[in-house]
C-alpha cells in the first residue's frame, strides 16, 4: 500500500470512528459473486472432500512461511488453545486485513478452523474454489441455504471443530483498535452449547500502515453462564469477550482504548 493510499483509508477510518459507525463496509466487495444458493454444498464430499484436504494442506506448508517472512508473525497464548481440548468453539477474531482467515488458521489450526464470511466472498473463478475448500462458510439470503450452514455449523462443533466468526462485521483495513460486536456469533455459541474462543491481533505499522511484528493473541476461552437465560447468556459472553478484546489492546499498545471525539 502507498502512503497516499493509506492516507486515505485512514481519513475515512477516522470519520467512521467519530460517527461511531464501526460496521460500515467503505471497501467496495464487486460483482464477482455469486449468492450461494438451496444446491450450495456447505459440506464437502466425495472428490471434493479430497480436494479440500488438498488445499487445506498446501495452506498449511505454506502460509506459516509467509506469515513469518511478510508479517514477522507470532502466535501468543498458546496454553489457552491447549485447555480448550478437543471441544468445539465459536471463535471470534479482529477483522482487519484481507488474508486475516490465515491468521486465525496459524492460531488454531489449519484442519480444525472454519469461518463464516459474507455472501460476497463466494467468489466466481479460482480465488473463489479455493477459498471454498478452505473452510468458508458463507451465509446467505436463501433460506434453504442457511438451513444448509446451520446443519454443518452444528456438525462441525460437536466434532471439535472451531469456527471463526468477525463479529465486527465489516474489514477496516490495518485498523488497531478493538471494534463492538455484533451479536451473531455469541447467538450460536449459546444456541450449540459451545464456549467463545477470542483472538485478537496486534501489530505495529510503518510509514505506509504495513504491517510489522504481527501478534496473534489467543485469549482464555469465555464459557456461557448457564444459570442465566438464554437471552442474558449472549449478553454476558458477548460483553467479557469484548472486555477480553479491550484488556488485550491496553496491554499490547500500552495505552487505554479511546475513540476519536465526535
Amino acid at each position: 500500500m502507498n502512503g497516499k493510499k493509506y492516507q486515505k483509508i485512514q481519513a475515512i477510518q477516522n470519520t467512521l470512528e467519530r460517527h461511531r459507525r464501526f460496521d460500515y463496509d467503505y471497501i467496495p466487495f464487486g460483482n464477482n459473486w455469486t449468492m450461494p444458493d438451496a444446491n450450495y454444498q456447505y459440506r464437502q464430499r466425495g472428490l471434493s472432500r479430497l480436494e479440500t484436504g488438498f488445499w487445506r494442506t498446501v495452506t498449511a506448508v505454506l502460509a506459516p512461511l509467509a506469515l513469518k517472512i511478510c508479517y514477522r508473525a507470532k502466535v501468543v497464548g498458546k496454553n489457552n488453545l491447549k485447555a480448550l481440548g478437543k471441544q468445539g468453539a465459536v471463535c471470534v477474531c479482529n477483522h482487519f486485513n484481507y488474508v486475516d482467515t490465515l491468521f486465525v488458521r496459524h492460531a488454531v489450526g489449519y484442519y480444525r478452523s472454519y469461518h463464516t464470511m459474507a455472501p460476497f466472498n463466494n467468489k466466481t473463478g479460482w480465488g473463489g474454489h479455493i477459498i471454498r475448500h478452505g473452510g468458508m462458510l458463507p451465509f446467505s439470503t436463501n433460506m434453504t441455504a442457511m438451513k444448509g450452514f446451520l446443519r454443518e455449523t452444528e456438525r462441525l462443533l460437536k466434532a471439535g471443530k472451531i469456527i471463526n466468526f468477525y463479529a465486527e462485521q465489516a474489514l477496516w483495513l490495518n485498523y488497531q483498535k478493538p471494534r463492538p460486536m455484533k451479536d451473531g456469533a455469541f447467538y450460536y455459541a449459546v444456541k450449540y452449547g459451545v464456549p467463545v474462543l477470542p483472538l485478537f491481533c496486534t501489530f505495529q505499522k510503518s510509514k505506509r500502515g504495513r504491517i510489522r511484528k504481527l501478534r496473534i493473541h489467543i485469549l482464555p476461552a469465555i464459557y456461557s453462564d448457564e444459570t442465566l437465560a438464554k437471552t442474558e447468556r449472549l449478553t454476558d459472553v458477548k460483553a467479557r469477550a469484548e472486555t477480553a478484546w479491550k484488556d488485550c489492546y491496553e496491554h499490547a499498545y500500552g495505552t487505554q482504548l479511546k475513540y476519536l471525539e465526535k
